[in-house]
């Protein structure tokens, strides 16, 4: 059996369930947590798990710094879960219902940055995906089938991630040589939004069929840059018999990245675009003056 200081240790970014009177367990208290599957993923070839709390907002104490936890563990995983809020992309919601997580984004953009500053790999599912293409200058669209002519169906409520459609690898990427012989998959499809603008420095490695969404990205390599990719389907919901793409090459691949950063960090990159710098900052600003937010963001 691996000793624990062996092991890699793999920091998951935080979901967020705000402070809620009527909640008859923790009543009016916020609560961060992670989902099961994503969490026994990780954990499936032997690394250690970290939920990444948010360690900011009015209960706040000591000095602990999403820093820290970027120099301490050997890469993070970004969780699906809300919309990310238009405003963090520079667009207004065209919907009430679009409005997204403000407060989660500020975290999220927070926790990146400290990620790509030490040199850490960083690997995005879902929304995930989503918030590393805005944390570094894309956009997206609020909702794929209103705002992108002739879209598939990206998800269904009622069947989940028993909804499917079929993706098509970029020849030449990265993630086609690691499934060769293959022209694409069937994969599980749980979001509305998706990518329109995509960040400079980054090339898509597969599109959904035949619509043509992004469905997985990843930083271009050039010496200096550390590991980053996504994937806008949810790996850790693949089950063994089920004709869909194989989880365990996107794994290893993460995971190998986070054992070569172990010897090899590339540190000292800063963000670029237009969120560059400011993630930690209106972060703090944010939950620190939560009472003046809207009561939804509430911490």
């Amino acid at each position: 059996m691996t000793a624990a200081h062996a092991r890699l240790k793999i920091g998951l970014s935080a979901c967020f369930s705000y402070a809620d009177p009527a909640r008859s367990l923790f009543t009016g208290k916020t609560l961060q947590y992670v989902e099961q599957s994503i969490a026994h993923w990780l954990m499936s070839t032997g690394a250690m798990v970290v939920m990444v709390p948010c360690p900011t907002g009015e209960t706040q104490r000591g000095d602990v710094k999403l820093s820290h936890y970027a120099e301490w563990l050997d890469g993070v995983v970004m969780h699906g879960g809300a919309d990310v809020w238009p405003g963090s992309y520079g667009e207004e919601p065209l919907q009430e219902a679009w409005i997204g997580d403000r407060i989660r984004d500020l975290y999220d953009l927070a926790l990146v940055e400290a990620f790509e500053q030490a040199g850490k790999p960083i690997f995005g599912v879902c929304r995930g995906l989503q918030l590393l293409n805005v944390a570094f200058g894309g956009t997206l669209y609020q909702d794929i089938e209103t705002q992108h002519a002739g879209a598939l169906r990206h998800r269904d409520a009622a069947t989940y991630d028993q909804h499917f459609h079929d993706i098509e690898f970029v020849t030449g990427s990265r993630l086609a040589r690691m499934y060769p012989g293959m022209a694409g998959a069937r994969v599980n499809s749980i979001h509305h939004q998706g990518i329109k603008g995509l960040a400079p420095g980054f090339e898509v490695e597969a599109w959904s069929v035949p619509d043509r969404v992004p469905e997985a990205i990843r930083r271009r390599a050039v010496r200096g840059t550390g590991y980053i990719a996504a994937t806008q389907w949810h790996p850790e919901f693949h089950k063994a018999g089920e004709n869909t793409l194989n989880d365990t090459v996107i794994l290893n691949d993460f995971l190998s990245a986070c054992a070569a950063a172990k010897t090899r960090p590339a540190r000292g990159r800063s963000m670029p675009g237009q969120l560059q710098d400011r993630g930690a900052r209106l972060l703090r600003q944010a939950l620190l003056q939560a009472q003046r937010l809207p009561k939804r963001f509430g911490f």
